[in-house]
């Protein structure tokens, strides 16, 4: 379950932003997560309470929120994009493998609600 270790580096981040900022709380962290970063989503969830936690108290109680981005992939060509998980590598407008991912594979901090 590597989403425990993506969010400790997520906490780590939030908690640098809080010091430059002189901020001393979180209420809440909008993640955006892509639909083929690998992030199972309930285990986030999971895993984001017990490391608030343990992790700091300026982040304890902070709610999380998960925004989906949607992955596109891009095919060269015939220059289309179209929906990956749906079509995968193989691009549907022309039969062609030389395609790659425009996006849907990150992991962004979008938002930090804090004091």
């Amino acid at each position: 379950m590597h989403e425990v270790g993506v969010v400790f580096h997520i906490l780590d981040a939030i908690e640098e932003v809080l010091k430059e900022n002189d901020l001393t709380r979180v209420g809440s962290v909008t993640l955006q997560i892509g639909e083929v970063s690998g992030i199972v989503p309930s285990y986030l969830d999971d895993v984001w309470g017990f490391a608030c936690s343990k992790h700091d108290f300026m982040v304890e109680g902070a709610k999380l929120i998960q925004e989906p981005i949607h992955a596109v992939t891009y095919c060269e060509d015939c220059q289309r994009t179209y929906d990956t998980l749906e079509h995968g590598k193989t691009c549907p407008h022309c039969g062609s493998g030389n395609t790659y991912l425009l996006r849907g594979n990150e992991v962004l901090i979008k938002e930090i609600e804090a004091e």
